[in-house]
């Protein structure tokens, strides 16, 4: 069944009937020059305008693409409620292989689309996506973020975001252990590519033991030719089996906490870069229920967003590395909010993003 353009009815279902909804505006963007097919969503501007990455995927239809958007763009609503941003949530996906179609006429050609809404959406970098290419993008459209310090912009964004899960760690340790060190805790690693390669810094510089997998093989090789003690293993399902893992870092694409992997996990904690680690409603209950402490993903991986934001008011890293450093904070007062409560840490922090977002439009 679709509706009047096409589209799967079961998608403008989602837009307008459930709770995955609620989006205040959705753009379908066609460039035929160029092979451009995208999908900007946004979510909620309460806080702002709406802040959030383009991703570029080879995703397997119209519709999945359309869906991955809407989920994306509610998911940095929260995530930028939770960061303490005056920001809303949005996100943009451009459907295709970035390794065959990207091209500069393409991204041109985006950047276009992104500014005709006049900054009630700033793009920034994710799956997919550069610095070089969010340069492209800024030639067309002022409301760009992430691009290179050569161009006025703050550089990788990666790098913050990696300390900011180390922070959620650190945090998940403390609340769990009563001990923010990660020394001698064995913490595996899924996708070590833009942000999972810093984090293998940070926890060897802390002390811990660390286990990586990754689905291309070059970049497990980099990590071991600099770091011979780092140990690979084949794949996410060994790696969650992992005899004596204390902690379980997905960050790699979203969903690997699903009805598979959550049962033969061996950690005790769940914390990582990764978007939208949950599959389904319900596996937050089920990590609980299993004595899993989850840090919720949208929490600790803010950093990037927060150096983003920061550089639409003149970006200054020791500035953006401070705000960062509180997702430690944060993260324990979710777990508390949690505890009293007496509800998964998931909910703690949705109940808390939901509050400022409520407030923010009775303003």
């Amino acid at each position: 069944m679709t509706d009047v353009t096409g589209a799967p009815a079961d998608v403008l279902h989602t837009l307008f009937h459930s709770e995955q909804g609620g989006h205040e505006q959705v753009v379908l963007c066609q460039d035929r020059a160029s092979g451009l097919k995208a999908v900007i969503a946004i979510h909620n501007t309460a806080l702002g305008p709406a802040l959030g990455g383009t991703r570029f995927y080879p995703y397997a239809n119209e519709a999945e693409a359309v869906a991955d958007a809407l989920n994306l763009s509610r998911g940095m609503s929260y995530k930028n409620a939770m960061a303490g941003l005056d920001h809303g949530g949005g996100k943009a996906v451009i459907i295709g292989d970035p390794e065959t179609i990207k091209s500069e006429e393409l991204l041109l050609a985006y950047g276009r689309f992104v500014a005709s809404l006049g900054g009630r959406y700033v793009t920034a970098c994710d799956v997919g996506t550069y610095v070089a290419d969010m340069d492209v993008v800024a030639r067309e459209c002022r409301w760009t973020t992430g691009r290179s310090p050569e161009n006025g912009g703050a550089g990788d964004s990666s790098v913050l975001t990696a300390f900011g899960v180390f922070q959620g760690m650190r945090a998940s340790a403390q609340h769990l252990w009563g001990d923010p060190t990660l020394r001698g805790r064995k913490v595996g690693i899924a996708g070590v590519g833009k942000v999972g390669h810093h984090l293998v810094e940070h926890l060897l510089t802390d002390g811990a033991e660390v286990v990586i997998t990754d689905v291309r093989e070059e970049s497990v090789r980099r990590i071991q030719d600099k770091h011979p003690s780092v140990q690979a293993v084949a794949d996410t399902e060994a790696l969650i089996s992992t005899e004596g893992l204390d902690i379980y870092a997905p960050c790699a694409l979203g969903g690997a906490l699903n009805d598979a992997s959550v049962p033969v996990l061996t950690a005790k904690i769940v914390c990582g870069a990764a978007n939208n680690q949950l599959a389904h409603p319900g596996v937050e209950k089920d990590l609980a229920d299993r004595g899993i402490l989850y840090a919720p993903d949208y929490v600790v991986n803010a950093g990037g967003v927060i150096q983003v934001a920061d550089e639409l008011h003149g970006f200054d890293f020791d500035r953006c590395k401070a705000k960062a450093s509180k997702i430690f904070d944060t993260t324990l007062a979710i777990f508390a909010r949690a505890k009293t409560d007496g509800i998964p840490p998931a909910a703690a922090a949705d109940r808390i993003a939901e509050q400022r977002m409520a407030e923010a439009r009775r303003r």
